[in-house]
């Protein structure tokens, strides 16, 4: 009995270390943005955001995916246990038509560990 309550404090332990733990097996979301960086007034572009995550599982996986565009919030993905990402890395893309140079910033944001912080990425356009 005594060495059943060890090992399963030990379990608990370890549980406890790799869902909560910000160092152990973990990480925060984060971002990469593929986009040309010239394009001709009017086009319209692919944006490609990819999200990186070390897990997706019920009780840990990405929350939340927003891209925006010169400050304004253009699209968002929210996420929940019952509806988790495709994968611990994802990516999603949109079209947006561009009649300026424009500036996009894309983040993601774990349940338990956050953000790595924003991505960005401009584009130029040319007349």
């Amino acid at each position: 009995m005594k060495r059943m309550t060890v090992n399963l404090s030990l379990i608990f332990l370890v549980m406890t270390a790799l869902l909560y733990g910000r160092d152990v097996l973990a990480n925060k979301s984060a971002t990469s943005i593929e986009v040309p960086e010239n394009i001709t007034k009017g086009s319209e572009i692919t944006i490609r955001v990819t999200v990186t995550h070390n897990a997706n599982s019920f009780i840990h996986y990405t929350k939340w995916l927003q891209i925006m565009i010169n400050g304004k919030e253009i699209t968002r993905w929210d996420y929940t246990m019952g509806n988790r990402p495709e994968g611990a890395t994802f990516t999603k893309e949109i079209k947006y038509k561009a009649e300026g140079d424009i500036e996009i910033r894309a983040e993601a944001s774990c349940n338990i560990h956050g953000s790595a912080g924003p991505s960005t990425a401009k584009v130029l356009v040319k007349e």
